[in-house]
């Protein structure tokens, strides 16, 4: 068994979770993050935590189940504290600048370029050079994947 997938998740006060047959809506001061649930596993909620359960030990639900377990363990951590990370931008007249909705870098290249952001991510710009981006979650959704045209 899963050693990852077999641990309860705590909920805290101010974040409030749906289970639905088929994804995991979590949500809290900071947002709301929903999260697919795979084929195969489930999700309870008893008291304040959640737990995922599979229904047999076959190979893909055994590969799943830590994933899911992981994925709403980060969307309850991003929906109340929130993720960060830190960008520097090296290079000789390199620099960032924020608009209302936008980062607009200058990187050498004959012109900006401006980068759009996605909702519910925040981006403040220090000294133009350092970066801090923040948001509820740590990885890109699959439907801004899909725009993308990346999988």
């Amino acid at each position: 068994m899963s050693r990852i997938g077999r641990q309860p998740i705590p909920v805290p006060d101010k974040v409030n979770i749906e289970i639905k047959p088929d994804t995991v809506v979590v949500t809290g001061p900071k947002g709301s993050v929903t999260n697919p649930i795979p084929p195969g596993i489930k999700f309870e909620q008893k008291d304040k935590q959640v737990v995922a359960i599979r229904q047999d030990d076959s190979g893909p639900q055994k590969a799943y189940h830590g994933l899911a377990r992981a994925l709403v363990a980060n969307a309850v951590k991003g929906v109340t504290v929130g993720f960060t990370k830190e960008l520097e931008i090296v290079g000789v007249g390199f620099r960032a600048e924020s608009k209302k909705n936008s980062v607009v870098f200058t990187l050498g290249f004959s012109h900006p370029i401006e980068y759009p952001l996605p909702p519910g991510i925040n981006i403040t710009v220090d000294k133009q050079t350092k970066l801090v981006v923040a948001g509820p979650v740590r990885r890109r959704s699959s439907e801004e994947e899909s725009r993308k045209g990346r999988r």
